[in-house]
């Protein structure tokens, strides 16, 4: 899980629930100064045990181009109700419930900017791949093309072995002893506030235990998708992750994300979690991109609308994003983390029975 560095609600977000056609889901909602929403929205979804609260330290730069930034929890995460069913957790099922949310802050049917975190990045691949909303852009922060592998998937996988041997009816107390066990002295090991100690045990143990399961179990067994969602040829992409990221590893996601002919960012120092150890990188990265992919999206209907082919340029790779070099060097040159406005590279479109963190 990502562990949030504070937990204060600064002054223009606000907890929410967003009511789908799928049911409610809890979401901390960032609106701009002013009130006023000129740009499209976001919507921010976490990993694997995390929740809404993974992306505090970025909702507010991020409303502050202009638009309405909401992140969630999936369902069965943290404040979202969950089912007792696995069919509820599946990627189908968790994807369908992405897109009823795109389309609940969706007010003007112009689209939404999706992104996704670690697993989150592998359930919003599949509302896009639905292709039953309209999404202005995908980025994958710290998400890679399939399956968990690695020492995060041998730690998890021997986290759903304790889980099966629970079986339905005991996993919940399995997890709490995990926590007791091997996370909560971790944290406190880290250094980690006594507060934030207080709601990560209360999050995890809010979070259905079977999503927990079923999720994790799709987590080891994810398969690459990523040929299919590079044929979505309309739909901007930006990979976005730590240089020293120990889920996915970061040439792992370069391929990806020349795969995709996406756009990529490597935030340096940062790890799995970019959003609270970068932040104002992270927040910028993902300002530039969405305003570009908006800008290049402008460019092509005025173009249209004139009868005039747009050019071959026209694309958000090019749409006022930096050329950070070639694209097999491997790091985007983000400047010392922290610093403001790292520049996308150039792509075509513009103990093992651990409770496992940061998936």
């Amino acid at each position: 899980m990502s562990t949030p560095r504070t937990l204060d609600l600064p002054e223009q977000i606000r907890r929410v629930n967003v009511q789908t056609n799928r049911g409610a889901f809890a979401a901390l909602e960032a609106m701009p100064g002013s009130g006023v929403c000129e740009r499209r929205p976001a919507l921010l979804v976490p990993g694997y045990t995390g929740s809404k609260e993974d992306f505090l330290a970025v909702l507010q730069p991020l409303a502050a181009a202009g638009r309405r930034v909401t992140a969630i929890d999936m369902r069965g995460q943290y404040e979202t109700p969950g089912g007792a069913d696995h069919c509820h957790y599946g990627p189908d099922a968790l994807a369908a419930d992405i897109v009823g949310i795109a389309k609940a802050i969706d007010q003007d049917e112009q689209g939404v900017h999706l992104l996704g975190h670690s697993l989150g990045g592998l359930i919003a691949r599949q509302a896009v791949l639905a292709q039953t909303a309209r999404i202005s852009s995908l980025t994958l922060l710290g998400s890679g093309p399939g399956s968990l592998r690695g020492q995060r998937g041998t730690i998890l996988r021997a986290v759903l072995a304790e889980l099966v041997k629970a079986g339905p009816g005991g996993r919940a107390e399995r997890i709490e002893q995990l926590w007791e066990s091997e996370q909560e002295p971790q944290a406190v090991a880290d250094g980690v506030p006594a507060a934030v100690i207080a709601f990560l045990r209360e999050r995890l143990l809010r979070s259905s235990p079977e999503g927990l399961f079923a999720m994790g179990r799709y987590l080891l067994s994810c398969p690459d998708q990523t040929a299919a969602l590079a044929a979505v040829a309309d739909t901007p992409m930006l990979v976005l992750y730590g240089e020293n990221d120990d889920a996915w590893a970061p040439a792992v996601q370069n391929r990806m994300a020349k795969r995709l002919g996406a756009q990529r960012v490597c935030i340096p120092a940062a790890a799995h979690s970019p959003a609270v150890e970068a932040p104002e990188t992270t927040a910028s990265s993902l300002t530039v991109f969405w305003n570009a992919a908006e800008g290049s999206e402008r460019r092509r209907k005025a173009a249209a609308g004139h009868g005039a082919m747009p050019s071959a340029g026209a694309g958000p790779a090019d749409a006022g994003l930096a050329d950070a070099g070639p694209a097999d060097a491997g790091l985007a040159d983000a400047g010392p983390a922290g610093a403001m406005g790292a520049s996308p590279s150039q792509g075509r479109r513009g103990s093992a029975a651990a409770m496992p963190s940061g998936q």
